[in-house]
């Protein structure tokens, strides 16, 4: 696998329990303090735990989480721009120490994982909120969940003994999984792209104009926590499916699942995004308009501009950089402002919100602006 880039910090992290552990490391579990783990903070756990998150071992520790949230680094240097953390309620902080093992269970009180916590600290979340998504307004997503879960958090490496069941088993591939089809397939030269949103024409015009110029394509939705507006994974997951199926060449893509929350972090969440990819495999990501934005906390093109701040080599993986495309009724095709001479009068130009509205309403999309096999499963499944 010597020909794809190698993961973040240069070596991909496996925290996995070895199935002969497993049993002695539940008994001891079950005599250590329990922490209870959200939706986010188990999508967490396994990402971390099968090396998405390379280089990271743990839930980062106060010195760790300092350094991320000022320089948008980990203590040794290498770029990491988002905090990977675990909060706890303070009744239950009040009985952990640091140099204890605490166990990390699930919502049905399961034990999930093991952490050896290194660190106990509390943070500023106004503070935070503002570093990783420049506003503390409640309005925002990524900020009213920051402001829901406490404020003291521990730190210190994870040993993952229980996965959670896969919603999509047959694309809940590993980096190390992807790793290895990427090189069976022989490919040199992986764009990423992710989405937390069904695929539309525009998206399909980047994506191919994509392929272009690299071997082939990983289309890696993610399908963790996301807001309550968002439309559901399974219904996208469909979505994706069929689009990818009929409109592009099998043997060009590989379509697998994120399975982390949504941050809505704009600029830094890019970042992030184009590390974890790294971690997988991939040697381009496709940053578009406002990605990982949200309302308008963020200018259209913030989450491009952030990679100026990085030298090509501490990164590695080659962003590429996508302006707006839209459907030009006289160009008769997809096309952005660098390509097309017309009006705004003769361009096609839908919110996600107005969609939303259309398909609610019954309404399908134009095909325009959605392929009618997508647009035909987007409003039947959010009926």
């Amino acid at each position: 696998m010597d020909q794809l880039l190698n993961p973040h910090g240069g070596i991909l992290m496996n925290r996995e329990c070895e199935k002969v552990e497993t049993e002695i490391l539940l008994e001891e579990g079950i005599e250590s303090v329990k922490v209870p783990l959200d939706h986010w903070a188990l999508s967490d756990l396994e990402c971390i735990a099968m090396g998405a998150f390379s280089p990271l071992k743990g839930f980062m520790t106060k010195e760790e989480y300092a350094q991320v949230i000022d320089q948008m680094r980990l203590p040794n240097g290498l770029i990491w721009p988002l905090p990977i953390t675990l909060p706890v309620d303070e009744q239950l902080a009040s009985k952990i120490q640091e140099g204890d093992r605490v166990a990390l269970v699930n919502s049905a009180k399961e034990i999930c994982g093991l952490m050896d916590v290194e660190s106990k600290y509390e943070i500023n979340q106004v503070e935070e909120a503002k570093f990783i998504y420049g506003t503390y307004e409640i309005g925002h997503p990524g900020v009213r969940k920051l402001f829901k879960r406490s404020s003291i958090y521990i730190g210190g490496p994870i040993i993952l003994l229980k996965q959670r069941t896969k919603e999509f088993p047959s694309f809940s591939l590993t980096p190390q999984e992807t790793r290895h089809l990427f090189t069976a397939r022989g490919w040199k030269t992986i764009v990423g792209f992710q989405t937390r949103n069904p695929i539309h024409r525009a998206h399909e015009y980047i994506q191919k104009s994509a392929l272009e110029i690299v071997d082939g394509l990983f289309v890696h939705p993610l399908v963790g926590e996301t807001k309550a507006d968002d439309i559901p994974a399974k219904v996208r997951m469909e979505s994706y499916q069929v689009l990818l199926t009929n409109y592009f060449p099998q043997d060009r893509f590989v379509l697998g699942v994120f399975p982390a929350a949504m941050r809505y972090a704009g600029p830094r969440e890019a970042v992030f995004h184009a590390i974890v990819r790294k971690n997988y495999g991939c040697t381009h990501f496709i940053v578009g308009r406002d990605h990982a934005g949200v309302g308008n906390y963020y200018g259209i093109y913030d989450a491009q501009h952030i990679f100026s701040q990085f030298k090509p080599e501490e990164l590695e993986i080659t962003p590429l950089f996508f302006e707006h495309s839209f459907y030009c009724y006289r160009c008769e095709g997809m096309a952005t402002y660098k390509t097309c001479p017309h009006s705004d009068e003769d361009r096609l130009n839908l919110s996600g919100t107005r969609v939303r509205s259309m398909l609610k309403k019954g309404v399908k999309p134009p095909k325009e602006f959605t392929r009618e096999e997508v647009a035909t499963i987007l409003m039947y499944g959010l009926k």
